[in-house]
């Protein structure tokens, strides 16, 4: 056993896996401070003054983070407004697009199926006038055949 002014040293027995120490820390003396106090320090007395001051400052702070606080809901209410207006005012926008795009297609449709019912009825016409036509040389024929 060997000893270090407060530190001793102790072997043990001998292993094939290693060796084993112990360890012993000698008490420290009544002489000796530790570096730290284990208590806390005790604080002064504080007069009235200092802890009514002490009271308004606290409320100050109190009241100053309260106000902080609502500012910041404020501003969050506000933004979600200005969010909720843009929203309407794009869901409008696309309404009206979409509308207007539908009525310009309908106008289209409508166009072409009047181009559509000229052309039937240019071409019916020029059927009836092929078969009237054709009736008037028949007629003319059957003319020519009874003479």
């Amino acid at each position: 056993m060997a000893s270090f002014n407060d530190i001793q040293v102790k072997e043990l027995d001998k292993r094939a896996s290693g060796q084993a120490f112990e360890v012993i820390l000698a008490s420290p003396g009544p002489d000796v401070r530790p570096e730290f106090p284990l208590s806390p320090t005790k604080k002064k007395d504080l007069s009235l003054e200092e802890i009514k001051r002490k009271l308004e400052a606290a409320e100050e702070r109190r009241k100053s983070h309260e106000a902080e606080v609502l500012k910041h809901l404020a501003e969050k209410r506000e933004h979600e407004k200005e969010v909720l207006q843009k929203a309407l005012e794009e869901n409008n926008n696309f309404s009206k697009m979409a509308e207007e795009k539908l009525n310009q297609k309908m106008e289209a449709n409508k166009e072409n199926r009047s181009a559509i019912m000229a052309a039937m009825s240019e071409k019916f016409k020029e059927k009836d006038k092929k078969l009237e036509e054709v009736r008037k040389n028949k007629g003319q024929g059957d003319q020519k055949d009874s003479l």
